[in-house]
């Protein structure tokens, strides 16, 4: 007994200035509960020590509505994708679905949900069918397989352009080097293509080469530094250039554009400290940024002009945080970067949808469209108006009826002029939950999210 009211004091005078009110609550409770007022207080104890700087905790005020839309939108997309260049890679494009079970974790697909089923919800993709053993198979249809072909000519005609944003990546590392591991997470941002660590990398020795660090890590090393780039998007946009001249990176007094959600209040409140912020000079994302101390207001506006300028670089104008972490020691980055990027919620958005956050730069967003498409995001677009989440299950032809099912796909829509969009989950949209292949019935509409998001508004305005 003795013990545990002096355990119970003691927890009292350790936290007495976190919760100096919090005493009050055991006076009620008798003395033989000691264990039970242990726990009630360090339960007080954690929620007094919790910030909200999480994610999850900002203000739903703070929640820009097209943005995680626009999140939600591509999550099945990315999927296909990646099943599209899983069946790529094979020598005819076609694999046993049983061998698809091993990417589960790449596709967000938990048990017991089957592969098969995932598949069959774009008919207009992929086609199924089985052997003479039983064995069920999956292959791309025609018009996928010309799809791919067109993301092959698209990626060649960017691929200077591509060049570019790598060589500019790597004039921002301090050591103009970068580790092929880490560069390989941008692949698809940047638009580069498949063989980008075997074929591509060696196409532009004029900018940069392949080496071997000390420990035997394959990087990619910058060959020349070319003043013509050392300039950053928004001196483009400020300036009004198209194509760089010779510049010498140093200090900049840019302001960065601000788009706020339209019913966030508090920016009036801190609208001293926005315009202290936007006046205060840093230093290029190009200049050697070694002597910058850590932590220092000078520091974390650089890294926020170096975030908006890697942002710049994709071409959906945004990225998963995990990939940005990545280079936090190359391009001098603060440790919680997560914290600057939610501080500075004007300039980038942090969306929570799914297990990886992901991170866009607002003025670039219309609603939850791009205000500049590229090529490679048209044909994104492409891909999700054939990815159709209402088709029925048909049965599966055998080896027997390809005969009589030439150039066509095994699963056909129920009307073949309808131009159906991709649907989403109701619970992902409305609880942030993670399965990627539940019944049809939770399925809706992109539009129809978006029609519920403006009911929704309406209604509490």
């Amino acid at each position: 007994m003795a013990t545990q009211v002096a355990k119970t004091a003691a927890l009292l005078g350790r936290t007495q200035k976190l919760c100096p009110h919090c005493h009050h609550l055991f006076a009620f409770l008798p003395q033989r509960d000691n264990c039970c007022q242990e726990l009630l207080f360090g339960w007080l104890q954690i929620r007094a020590m919790t910030t909200s700087k999480r994610v999850q905790d900002r203000s739903k005020n703070k929640r820009v509505r097209d943005l995680e839309i626009a999140t939600e939108k591509w999550k099945i997309v990315s999927k296909v994708l990646f099943l599209m260049e899983v069946l790529r890679k094979e020598p005819e494009m076609v694999i046993c679905v049983r061998s698809l079970e091993q990417y589960r974790k790449q596709i967000n697909l938990p048990k017991p949900h089957r592969v098969s089923d995932f598949i069959r919800k774009s008919p207009k993709l992929f086609e199924l069918y089985e052997d003479q053993r039983g064995l069920l198979w999956c292959g791309m249809t025609k018009e996928a397989e010309d799809l791919l072909e067109e993301e092959e000519r698209l990626i060649e005609e960017r691929s200077s352009k591509a060049a570019e944003y790598v060589t500019r990546l790597l004039m921002m590392s301090v050591d103009k080097c970068l580790p092929l591991d880490k560069i390989v997470h941008f692949r698809r941002d940047f638009g580069l293509p498949v063989d980008f660590r075997t074929k591509w990398v060696h196409q532009y020795p004029q900018y940069f080469r392949v080496v071997k660090s000390g420990d035997g890590v394959e990087c990619l090393e910058l060959v020349s530094w070319n003043p013509a780039w050392a300039i950053t998007e928004l001196e483009k946009k400020a300036l009004g250039l198209t194509d760089g001249s010779d510049h010498t990176p140093g200090l900049l007094s840019l302001p960065f554009p601000l788009k706020f959600p339209p019913n966030y209040k508090k920016v009036y409140r801190y609208r001293g400290k926005i315009e202290h912020f936007q006046k205060r000079s840093y230093l290029s994302p190009y200049a050697d940024a070694r002597e910058l101390k850590a932590g220092s207001l000078e520091f974390d506006k650089r890294a926020v002009a170096v975030m908006h300028e890697l942002l710049s670089f994709t071409i959906e104008k945004r990225l998963v945080t995990d990939h940005l972490t990545h280079f936090r020691r190359e391009l001098v980055m603060p440790q919680k970067l997560m914290r600057l990027l939610l501080k500075h919620f004007g300039i980038f958005y942090v969306s929570e949808r799914g297990k990886r956050f992901s991170v866009f730069l607002t003025e670039t967003y219309q609603g939850s469209e791009l205000i500049e498409k590229c090529p490679l995001i048209l044909w994104k677009e492409k891909i999700q108006s054939l990815t159709d989440y209402r088709g029925k299950k048909k049965p599966l032809p055998t080896f027997s009826d390809l005969s009589d099912m030439e150039d066509k796909s095994f699963f056909q829509s129920e009307s073949e002029d309808e131009n159906i969009s991709s649907q989403f989950e109701e619970e992902e949209i409305m609880g942030g939950l993670e399965n990627a292949s539940s019944a049809t019935d939770n399925e809706i509409q992109i539009a129809e999210i978006c029609s519920a998001y403006r009911e929704k508004e309406n209604g509490t305005s």
